[in-house]
């Protein structure tokens, strides 16, 4: 059974950074593009970054509310990957999910294959 677990969220303050990991088991993240998502308190879920999969990491996708404070990577040896979040912003507090997309490609069809439980970032002094 495929599953991904979620690690690093927690509380920060404004302008601080923190580490998201997601750790795979039961699907390798090497042949599926790999994402993050956030879901605020009262807004609907959304995908805020997206890598494809093994020779398509040029298919990288960043929402305009994250581009250039966060990066998304992935190590496929350790079937990991990771969002790194700088800058951060008491509007970024939300719950994130990491997903896998069903292709290699950042297209959305529809569904993903499998997400994370969510991890709550919280950003406040």
């Amino acid at each position: 059974q495929s599953q991904l677990v979620e690690s690093g969220g927690g509380l920060v303050q404004p302008g601080g950074s923190l580490r998201l990991s997601c750790a795979a088991s039961g699907i390798t993240l090497a042949y599926h593009a790999t994402a993050w998502f956030r879901q605020a308190p009262g807004k609907e879920r959304e995908e805020i970054s997206c890598m494809g999969g093994s020779n398509n990491e040029a298919d990288l996708v960043y929402s305009d509310s994250v581009k250039g404070r966060f990066t998304i990577s992935r190590d496929n040896a350790n079937n990991m990957f990771y969002l790194q979040m700088n800058s951060l912003q008491p509007e970024d507090t939300a719950v994130y999910y990491c997903a896998a997309h069903p292709h290699i490609d950042c297209v959305y069809r529809g569904y993903l294959e499998v997400w994370g439980q969510g991890a709550l970032v919280t950003v406040s002094s």
